[in-house]
């Protein structure tokens, strides 16, 4: 290429110089030969991908003067040594300028003014420098050809570094050059850099910010006027934040978005409902005084007003856009999942990947996006196929402290947006005393997602000019920190100031926005006496039809039987795969059995009964959604909902081929992840209560992963917030010698939660049961969450089977399952018990031949099934009652069954006052991982419950 130089034209250098851009921005578009004379002197392009910038090259600065830099070693390989008319310098230059401003792409946020406080103001970087490039003092006036970087054709360093500085280090800081979609990447760099990152508001449109800036404020002091002292978690500090979602609506409504579902912690939560979802004013004045908002809170035990969900419907420009706001609790960023599930469900309610027309919006504090897990699981699943949502929009409230605790003490990255790299989601740090900056860069974040459907980052600056609450007192910890905060002007003044001196809204129009707002709030606050609490919204939307539960037992069973000609037709098209399936050969042979077993001995297994629930709900057009780590084949291969050809891999999904009109069958392997799937799957139920959704735990045990979402939303969200879920919950359960992690699914703990009707907790025993538990969720004028202590050795249980019959007309699910060929007189010994250790019971009796005992299996445990038992024991008069588990004392279902049993007997004035317990004793771990152990635990149970000496087990 050198012995060429002399027929180079006169822009050559800007000929490099534009193949090194186009090289920098995607290696691929540039021809081989320049991608390997670039490639060899830049380590950075790995693998053909630009992985961050790095102005040293091979451990030397760049210096083009030198001749050791970049530019010089690429010239050495284009020109001679008489190149003439200044060729080599133009080039040096020019490739020097080029990666002085890749650097600021890359690192100019860390100059930028993002700190109201100026607490820690950021320091000169080197690679910033024009210096680190050998640009000396003398060189900043100097031409240089950059090719229409930036709008520029030509221009001096001192003219670039202004424009540079000015679009990457003003209020406004942005990380984007971490992703690897040159599409992506390009969009959002000319979508900066033309127009040097920011926007130029009309007057109009700058009133309307400082509007809502000061409703923001005065809304925040009028409350701490009225209730002095009375915890509200104010906005104060960061009432940019109201102009910013509001920019989020007006510009997602331009762009396609119907509904935005909400995500947020109680920071800033009462000002969101009031001034960016509209619920009025004196409905949060009455909260303030104790009344509650909805006219039957008493159905629940209601939250916290910061805690509270809302709906509403807001219209920018003739776009309406639906809002709602989810309730959640104070774990802080729990909610996240769910507002991502329930979007997927409302976007799918809508037509299915229509993912631009319903956006999440989860806003975040610093701290808890840092310092909480539940934030990198639901990132993880953002772009997994069954839980893609066409990109997260998140916004933190980064008030730079985390209760007491300061930035340095609560994370190790600069920012607390780290995580978002992960997902290579570009990340808008900003001023949030620069309102304008703030509903600038909410507007470019909203593009971005709506275009390419991916998470987006905007971290707004501020900070909390109370304590952690309005009771605190936080000088006690940050001192220095707010002795700035009290000296420091609010927002709206600020930006009032500003507005003033550039003449577009004066003092006295300004005071006159303040005192007409302030007017509304007191008439508002006049208002509390004659308000009256609206009714709520359960039952609308996708909710229409359903009703709140009642206790009547009719009601509650479901129509959930099957005509036997519907199932064995179902059952031929589950377990006849197409010819041209290559099936493995096992799996071969367990569908040729299934099928065997319905059509010819008329039985159904666990699988079975699964699948014709799953199948006959289908039928009906109803939606089975199914996720979990093992989901598709079933953590013990007994599932088999995804056939896979042995050859080519294809999928088929039997449930997705039995009608033209059936509902869509889902089923997917998640992640290892519990928290945040189990939370997305409840979120997806809370939009669509009339799809059957389903989380399966790997084993019961790692149902523990989840536990926030147990505790705080699927038992409490009804009670709390009026927020019915049909949620399956399949935790296998049972004790066969595992180990302490794969035996107990901690039924304890569920049943603990028990109460108010919450959900329904049962163990049940027969498939047959099972399929009626299904199918009941959806053929039932309510909602409740269904716990499931599944099985693992019954799903190849000889005994474990039900007659096809069962699942047909005159059968629903059964709470109480007793023995029909008892001789009632005979009997000695009553065992109640639950799940699967009635199989070793009856088999142990059955041996044994002991025609005194007979067991009675409580299928249900929640709601308890009072009523249903007292039947059977009132049989049995003289009869030992004793309750038989195999888990500890301390844990299974002993604690809680105990005084129900007990006081059954005491109202049939039986003549055991109490019942019995057998089991293993109190320990710690739920299980010994010793087999041998484990035997002789079990022959222990077997022998006290049935009275037999435990030599004659072994």
């Amino acid at each position: 290429m050198g012995d060429q130089a002399s027929d180079w034209a006169p822009e050559s250098a800007a000929y490099i110089a534009q193949q090194y851009e186009q090289f920098c921005n995607n290696p691929g578009s540039v021809d081989p030969s320049w991608q390997a004379l670039f490639r060899s002197h830049d380590s950075s392009h790995d693998n053909g991908a630009w992985a961050r910038c790095q102005p040293s090259w091979q451990g030397r600065p760049f210096d083009a003067r030198q001749g050791n830099g970049q530019a010089g070693e690429i010239l050495a390989n284009l020109t001679t040594a008489d190149a003439a008319s200044g060729l080599v310098q133009a080039t040096r230059d020019s490739l020097s300028a080029l990666m002085l401003i890749r650097a600021f792409r890359v690192r100019g946020h860390l100059l930028a003014d993002l700190d109201p406080l100026k607490l820690n103001p950021p320091s000169e970087h080197p690679e910033l420098d024009p210096s680190f490039y050998g640009f000396a003092p003398a060189d900043m006036d100097r031409r240089i050809f950059i090719n229409d970087v930036l709008g520029m054709r030509f221009a001096s360093m001192k003219e670039i570094i202004g424009v540079l500085r000015k679009t990457y280090c003003g209020t406004v800081g942005v990380q984007f050059m971490h992703i690897q979609e040159p599409e992506q990447k390009g969009w959002l760099q000319e979508r900066i850099e033309n127009i040097h990152n920011r926007t130029d508001f009309t007057e109009r449109g700058r009133i309307a910010i400082y509007e809502r800036l000061v409703a923001s404020e005065l809304f925040e002091a009028f409350l701490h006027k009225k209730f002095p002292g009375t915890k509200r978690f104010g906005l104060d500090g960061g009432e940019s934040l109201v102009p910013a979602l509001e920019q989020v609506m007006k510009r997602g409504g331009q762009l396609g978005v119907e509904e935005i579902v909400i995500g947020m912690s109680h920071r800033g939560r009462l000002n969101v409902l009031a001034n960016v979802m509209g619920k009025p004013y004196v409905s949060i004045f009455a909260e303030f005084h104790g009344q509650g908002d909805q006219v039957n809170d008493s159905h629940g035990s209601g939250d916290v007003k910061y805690h509270l969900g809302a709906s509403s419907d807001r219209d920018f420009d003739g776009n309406r856009i639906h809002l709602s706001l989810t309730a959640n609790p104070s774990h802080l960023e729990c909610v996240n999942p769910v507002v991502v599930g329930k979007v997927r469900a409302k976007q799918r309610l809508r037509g299915g990947t229509a993912h631009n027309r319903v956006m999440p919006v989860l806003m975040h504090g610093d701290a808890a996006l840092a310092g909480q897990g539940i934030v990198g699981e639901t990132l993880a699943i953002a772009e997994l196929k069954g839980y893609r949502v066409g990109g997260t929009f998140h916004v933190v409230i980064n008030n730079q402290i985390g209760f007491t605790t300061m930035p340095s003490y609560s994370r190790s990255g600069p920012y607390p947006t780290e995580i978002g790299l992960s997902v290579q989601a570009p990340i808008f740090h900003v001023n949030g005393d620069d309102p304008e900056a703030v509903v600038h860069v909410s507007r470019v974040a909203t593009e971005f997602r709506q275009r390419f459907g991916k998470d987006v980052f905007v971290d707004m600056l501020c900070y909390r000019r109370f304590g952690h609450n309005e009771g605190d007192e936080p000088r006690l910890t940050q001192p220095l920190m707010y002795k700035k905060i009290g000296e420091h002007p609010t927002t709206a003044t600020i930006y009032g100031q500003r507005l003033a001196q550039e003449g577009v809204l004066d003092e006295a129009k300004q005071e006159k926005i303040r005192s007409d707002f302030l007017a509304h709030l007191e008439k508002q606050f006049g208002e509390i006496n004659r308000y009256k609490a609206g009714k709520t919204d359960w039952f609308e939307g996708a909710w229409t039809g359903l009703t709140i539960a009642e206790k009547s037992d009719v009601r509650r069973s479901g129509a959930t039987a099957v005509k036997q000609e519907k199932l064995t037709k179902l059952s031929k098209k589950i377990y006849t795969p197409p010819e041209r399936l290559k099936i493995h050969p096992r799996l071969k042979r367990i569908i040729a059995d299934r099928y065997k077993m319905v059509m010819e001995d008329k039985q159904v297994d666990w699988a079975i009964a699964e699948a014709l629930g799953f199948a006959t709900l289908l039928d009906e057009g109803t939606m089975v959604r199914l996720s979990g780590q093992d989901s598709g084949r079933g953590t013990f291969a007994h599932r088999h909902a995804v056939l896979r050809d042995q050859e080519t891999e294809e999928k088929y999904v039997p449930l997705n081929h039995l009608t033209k009109k059936q509902g869509l069958f889902e089923v997917h392997d998640s992640p290892l992840s519990e928290f945040a799937v189990l939370g997305f799957e409840y979120g997806f139920t809370l939009a669509d209560p009339k799809s059957l959704v389903l989380w399966e735990a790997q084993f019961g045990d790692f149902a523990n992963g989840a536990q926030i979402i147990f505790d705080q939303f699927i038992s409490a969200g009804e009670s709390k917030w009026l927020r019915m879920s049909g949620i399956v919950v399949l935790l296998p359960h049972g004790f066969e010698g595992q180990g302490p992690e794969h035996s107990s699914a901690r039924l304890e703990r569920f049943l603990q939660m028990s109460g108010h009707d919450n959900w329904q907790v049962i163990y049940p025993t027969t498939p047959a049961n099972y399929f009626h538990a299904l199918r009941r969720q959806i053929h039932r004028k309510f909602r409740k969450p269904l716990i499931i202590m599944s099985p693992k050795s019954l799903l190849r249980h000889k005994h474990c089977r039900s007659p096809l019959e069962h699942l047909g007309p005159g059968w629903s699910f059964h709470r109480v399952l007793y023995e029909d060929d008892v001789k009632v007189k005979k009997i000695r010994r009553l065992l109640i018990c639950t799940g699967k250790i009635y199989y070793d019971l009856m088999a142990a009796r059955d041996a044994h031949k002991l025609d005194s005992v007979t067991i009675v299996r409580l299928e249900q445990l929640y709601p308890f099934p009072e009523g249903a038992l007292r039947e059977e024991i009132e049989k049995y008069p003289k009869a030992k009652i004793l309750w038989v588990q195999e888990e500890p004392e301390n844990m299974g279902a002993w604690y809680f069954v105990d005084r129900r049993i007990e006081h059954i007997l005491h109202q049939i004035k039986h003549q055991e006052q109490r019942p019995t317990f057998v089991g293993r004793p109190d320990a710690a771990s739920p299980a010994t991982g010793l087999l041998s152990r484990h035997i002789e635990e079990q022959n222990m149970i077997i022998s006290k419950a049935l009275d037999i000496p435990v030599e004659k087990l072994k």
